[in-house]
């Protein structure tokens, strides 16, 4: 075992930690030496009765550690170290330490929660804070805590706040290790990459001047497989001779990616990596680090049910462990393509995977294993809105009954090496849709410029010679080939009939089955809900109905990258139980009124619609309601006064109900629904008198004592009743000057006086007073002496105390 490496100094306190409390945290720098000492260290204190687990978030990792480990022990992988990984395993009964990936330790943990045979599970990176990782920790817990305490656990990290993980692990002890690194020159942009430049180009030009500028091997950071590839060809004609270029990236085949991480003996190596690179690996003769500043993210969006992978700036974090990789063997240089500025707004730490990740998976792990997540100790709870749409989803597979517990269906879709989604699919369609699901696991096989259509992509994987419009990539057709033999000898045969691939695909994703909408481009809405667009030149853009596998996740309406045509008799025959027939009464914006129909639907779809001739009136006037609330009140006068009155009730003490606009609007069933009969439209509304709604919401005794308090109407000299608007301050009436004639008081309501304004002959204010002797006494006569003139047929006494009422004028002479 190597004794040259810093993590030599601290293993005596982690086997002394793991031997008294079972439990550890280690903290050590990429270099140090965790991943390939601590099992061995383990393994040759006798610390451990059984195999010890070492767990590696990425397949290559799991390999390259299991070889090192090996090669230390001067013997080949399989006998005292060996691994396990998806589709490989080299292990044997003399096997000791086992490294695996994560979700593959999850399987276990679900098939024997005891963990029979094994003393130890080693979380190697964890800082990824992957969901398998989070997970899995959270599962090893539960079976220390309850089924084996002695079951030794250790957590080790580069570059993760440890403490909170220790506090998880019951405050287990913090070992922390200084590494070694060696000292590493950071050079950034003078100035930002301008918008115009292309990232490749960028990046190209960048790694040409580290090139000239230093010597050893570089290893260039980029997000994707797509970047890696056009920064390849860019960088072909650019390097030096006897420069050799070595792709890295998770997809490959692991011959390809043990190439780029061994030393090159014949020139200068340029490795080209995702951050598959950042941890874990130790790429031998890299002195020299070229970091574009981005990592690819899954994202999931709950509200539409659709993950993509988004490309973000690296975190700080990130940022600081690709640096490190130019250190691990001599002094280094780290070229960053953003300027030091710049630095400062990326985040700290990239975000854990539960926060940002499609939970179905981890919803149908805690429903097998009978745990909710609050009950579970995980350092991370999951978004409750995002969990219970993956629940949602997990029902409408039929992995979860109402209840929310695991089906038998369920616990068959957990034994499956897939997205719930998938398993499904496999589940029921049986061996036949492995190439359909292996292909759904995989990136598009085909170039950008294909079409969405997802049989062009079945048949260059089941005719992979043939003459194809668009050329399938051949390392992508041969994984999506070696997963679909792998997929098809999980599977179990069916005796149900034969599906097309359009069913099967309808079979894993029942809400993006998606209906053309009326119009010419072709807009899609989703049986879940939310809307998608194709391209409109795409040969499925004509098709009625389709499955929409794969979109670009816009929130607002997702574009279309895959999908296949669906049939009508197929949606029919698939999902018979769920395609009902609805009675529908909804407000129509566009219409401006009720519409009454009956609708076949599937989830959002409506696939028959026809009218609803009979529908009963309570429903008509429900729908009315949403109108109402569209539109707003419509007041009349009178309904506006009434209300004034109530208004002035309840300043007054009296129990009476709210009636504003905003406090009438919010209990509209309560007091309008009842006399919305036969208003079905907004020409209705607004012709509609609300006077009668308002009134009903008063009993009778309410009413009498707002008679009492603010009576509606005050009755003339002329024994008229006018209404009174208690909508002014104060309360107002208006009526003819003539029709006062014999008004010795002011008119009151209660202690009130009413503003009362005069008016002419002709309907026009000619005077506004709240004290009409006192008009009499003192205004009286301007007016007289002006209306005479202008109005002489009518008369204009000079004592209007002593004078009749009269709304009459003089007759002709």
């Amino acid at each position: 075992m190597p004794t040259d490496l810093p993590i030599t100094d601290v293993l005596p306190a982690l086997t002394d930690a793991l031997r008294g409390k079972g439990r550890a945290v280690l903290q050590a720098p990429p270099g140090a030496g965790k991943t390939t000492v601590v099992p061995l260290a383990l393994l040759e204190a006798g610390l451990v009765q059984g195999r010890i687990i070492v767990l590696e978030p990425r397949r290559l990792a799991a390999r390259a550690a299991a070889e090192r480990m090996a090669q230390t022990l001067g013997e080949e992988v399989g006998a005292r170290v060996g691994y396990r990984v998806r589709g490989e395993a080299k292990i044997s009964g003399a096997t000791r330490i086992e490294v695996m990936t994560t979700g593959i330790l999850t399987r276990r943990i679900q098939s024997d929660p005891e963990l029979q045979g094994i003393g130890a599970v080693i979380f190697d990176e964890f800082h990824e804070r992957s969901l398998d990782g989070d997970l899995g920790l959270a599962l090893c817990l539960e079976i220390a805590g309850a089924l084996r305490p002695d079951l030794r656990l250790l957590v080790m990290s580069a570059t993760l706040d440890a403490a909170p993980v220790a506090a998880l692990m019951g405050n287990a002890p913090l070992i922390t290790s200084e590494g070694r690194a060696f000292a590493v020159q950071t050079r950034w942009l003078e100035r930002p990459v301008p918008k115009a430049q292309r990232f490749e180009a960028a990046l190209a030009d960048l790694t040409c001047e580290a090139l000239a500028q230093t010597t050893g091997g570089v290893l260039v950071f980029l997000p994707g497989e797509g970047e890696i590839r056009r920064l390849e060809g860019l960088l072909a004609p650019r390097v030096p001779a006897g420069c050799i270029i070595r792709p890295l990236f998770g997809a490959m085949d692991f011959a390809a990616q043990r190439a780029a991480i061994a030393p090159e003996a014949s020139g200068r190596k340029i490795v080209l990596a995702t951050s598959i690179a950042e941890t874990s690996l130790t790429i031998q003769d890299i002195r020299v680090v070229v970091d574009g500043g981005r990592a690819r993210r899954a994202r999931f969006d709950p509200g539409s049910g659709m993950a993509r992978l988004v490309t973000e700036p690296v975190s700080r974090a990130e940022a600081t462990q690709r640096r490190g990789r130019a250190g691990r063997v001599a002094p280094g240089t780290c070229f960053r393509l953003w300027t030091r500025g710049e630095e400062g707004a990326l985040p700290a730490f990239p975000p854990a995977e539960i926060e940002a990740a499609d939970l179905a998976p981890l919803a149908l792990e805690l429903a097998l294993w009978g745990a909710a997540p609050e009950q579970m100790p995980l350092l991370t709870q999951p978004n409750p809105g995002s969990y219970a749409e993956a629940q949602a989803l997990l029902a409408m597979l039929g992995a979860l009954d109402g209840a929310g517990h695991i089906t038998d269906h369920g616990r068959a879709l957990a034994a499956l090496p897939l997205h719930p989604r998938l398993a499904h699919m496999l589940a029921l369609a049986g061996p036949a849709a492995a190439p359909l699901a292996a292909l759904l696991s995989e990136r598009d096989p085909l170039p950008r410029s294909a079409p969405a259509d997802l049989a062009l992509r079945l048949r260059a994987i089941r005719q992979p010679k043939g003459d194809h419009p668009y050329p399938p990539g051949r390392a992508v057709l041969a994984r999506i080939t070696q997963e679909a033999r792998r997929l098809r000898a999980a599977a179990k045969a069916t005796d149900a009939p034969p599906l097309s691939d359009a069913e099967m695909a309808a079979l894993a994703y029942p809400d993006r089955i998606g209906l053309r909408r009326p119009g010419d481009a072709p807009r899609y809405l989703l049986s879940g809900g939310k809307g998608a667009l194709m391209e409109a030149g795409d040969t499925l853009a004509g098709q009625r109905l389709i499955v929409v596998t794969d979109t670009d996740g816009n929130p607002r309406e997702a574009r279309i990258r895959q999908a296949i045509a669906l049939s009508d008799a197929s949606l029919r025959a698939l999902h018979a139980a769920h395609i009902v027939w609805h009675d529908v009464c909804l407000w129509s914006r566009r219409e401006g009124r009720v519409l009454a129909r009956q609708q076949e639907r599937f989830g959002a779809l409506v696939l028959e619609d026809r009218q609803w001739k009979d529908a009963p009136p309570e429903a008509v006037a429900r729908a009315m309601l949403d109108g109402v609330r569209e539109i707003g009140l419509i007041w009349t006068d009178a309904a506006r006064r009434f209300a004034a009155r109530v208004l002035l009730g309840r300043a007054a003490g009296m129990d009476l109900p709210d009636m504003t606009d905003e406090a009438l609007l919010e209990r509209l069933e309560e007091w309008l629904l009842p006399y919305l009969d036969g208003v079905k439209s907004a020409q209705d509304w607004r012709r509609f008198d609300m006077l009668e709604a308002l009134r009903a919401q008063l009993d009778w005794p309410a009413m009498q004592a707002l008679d009492k308090l603010a009576p509606a109407r005050f009755t003339t000299p002329l024994g008229r009743e006018i209404p009174i608007d208690y909508g002014a301050d104060p309360p107002e009436i208006q009526l003819r000057l003539q029709e006062m004639f014999g008004q010795t008081a002011h008119p009151m309501v209660g202690q009130t006086a009413l503003r009362v304004t005069l008016l002419s002959p002709a309907g026009r204010p000619v005077q506004t007073t709240q004290d009409i002797p006192n008009f009499w006494d003192s205004s009286y006569a301007d007016v007289r002496r002006e209306m005479r003139g202008r109005y002489p047929r009518h008369p204009w006494p000079e004592d209007p105390r002593q004078a009749d009422p009269t709304l009459r004028a003089k007759p002709r002479k």
